[in-house]
């Protein structure tokens, strides 16, 4: 049941930009930003509300719960800070390789296209400019392996 609580919203999110996308024009692009407004304002409120959520308030009648939640609190059992930076590292990471990626790829593809003989040294350096989402991944790695 939760997936489909969890897959209705995004569903329904792709279904309306999908349909705005079709729109020509800028009443098209001002749905897609009105979206995305909307998009941003639920995930603030679902941190805000995962943010300040007390951990007893879950269960305060479950005798089991209490030690975890006391580990929880004292910082003991948490490893959110740890999932959250391997997050970071690897969406960060991911996105600048994209970007040099996308350079790197458009002046290799005008090089080659002058210069056939280029082709290597071009490959060489889209391979580096790919190879930042790697250390990203090798950082999310070892915060997990961590936590």
């Amino acid at each position: 049941m939760s997936v489909w609580l969890d897959a209705l919203p995004v569903g329904a999110v792709g279904v309306l930009l999908a349909w705005a996308l079709r729109r020509r024009g800028r009443s098209g692009l001002r749905l897609l930003i009105i979206f995305n407004g909307l998009l941003l304002a639920g995930a603030a409120a679902l941190l805000l509300a995962a943010a300040t959520a007390h951990p007893a308030a879950a269960a305060p009648h479950a005798a089991a719960v209490v030690p975890t939640v006391t580990a929880a609190a004292t910082g003991g059992g948490s490893n959110s800070a740890a999932l959250l930076g391997a997050a970071i590292a690897v969406a960060g990471s991911s996105i600048g390789a994209a970007i040099a990626v996308a350079y790197t790829g458009a002046a290799a593809l005008a090089a080659i296209s002058e210069r056939p003989e280029l082709f290597g040294r071009a490959m060489v350096i889209v391979g580096l400019a790919e190879g930042i989402a790697i250390y990203g991944l090798i950082i999310a790695v070892i915060l997990i392996g961590r936590a």
